[in-house]
């Protein structure tokens, strides 16, 4: 999400309870991996099974926070109307609405504090949203960002997408001493047909002290040596699970942009 500023804004309560009365019917097709490898132990997952968000491994960032250092327009909620479980899957939607000072609510998930990983190999399946201005994203941040800030945290993205270009998605590591000294890698993935709202794909890392390594349904596309002794990714990452609306990079929705646009995730594994 290239994070210019963080900050946790938490809401009045938190609404955990996350389900929504009759939501759309969810397809399940498409690409899926096991829940076992051989030399691998699952040590963590949530499949979003039952009624509500689990409070034991999410919690919610509030607000717009001057756009969260990207220009963004949405504002993040709690509500059920933005995240909730339905038919074991995690939904997160954004909607166009006027709320908090801004015309978009979305939603804005993460296990900072609660659950944090280094190393291993780790599945989302997930099926994405599309549209000009949508900007779905799965992603990691270091947990010493308190401390020591962005980008010397480090930041792992896993899976973005500009709503415009459905098909295609993004892998990118950032790093650096300073925000002034901010760098990064990163490289796309383009389906060779229909695109990633269409169906559910799997997004991997494979993840060790000396390289990260990204995946669309088991099929590498980004590598990166991380040995050199200045990258920060030797250390703690939490999720973030989020659908921006705008932004510098995908820049604002438009009269062709439909809402309510949903990412959906299946699960979210880790194996190490």
């Amino acid at each position: 999400m290239r994070l210019l500023g963080y900050f946790l804004i938490t809401g009045p309560a938190l609404l955990f309870s996350c389900h929504k009365s009759d939501p759309a019917p969810i397809d399940n097709t498409g690409y899926s991996t096991p829940n076992q490898y051989a030399g691998y132990t699952l040590v963590w997952s949530d499949e979003f099974s039952g009624n509500s968000i689990d409070q034991n491994n999410w919690s919610f960032e509030i607000g717009n926070n001057n756009g969260w250092g990207n220009h963004e327009l949405e504002y993040y909620t709690n509500s059920p109307e933005n995240a909730f479980v339905s038919e074991d899957n995690l939904i997160i939607e954004a909607k166009k609405e006027s709320i908090g000072g801004s015309n978009y609510s979305s939603a804005r998930m993460i296990t900072k504090g609660k659950k944090s990983f280094k190393y291993g190999r780790i599945d989302i399946r997930a099926k994405l949203p599309k549209g000009k201005g949508i900007w779905p994203a799965l992603w990691m941040l270091g947990d010493n960002i308190d401390a020591v800030g962005w980008p010397m945290c480090g930041e792992i993205d896993m899976m973005e997408l500009l709503g415009h270009e459905p098909n295609k998605v993004y892998g990118t590591l950032h790093w650096g001493a300073s925000p002034a000294a901010h760098q990064s890698y990163g490289t796309s993935k383009v389906l060779s047909s229909g695109n990633f709202a269409d169906t559910f794909h799997v997004f991997t890392m494979k993840w060790s002290q000396s390289s990260i390594e990204l995946f669309v349904d088991d099929v590498s596309y980004f590598l990166m040596d991380t040995t050199n002794g200045t990258f920060p990714f030797n250390q703690n990452f939490f999720f973030i699970f989020n659908v921006a609306v705008g932004g510098d990079w995908p820049g604002s929705p438009d009269s062709s942009t439909s809402f309510p646009q949903r990412m959906v995730v299946d699960y979210v594994r880790v194996f190490q």
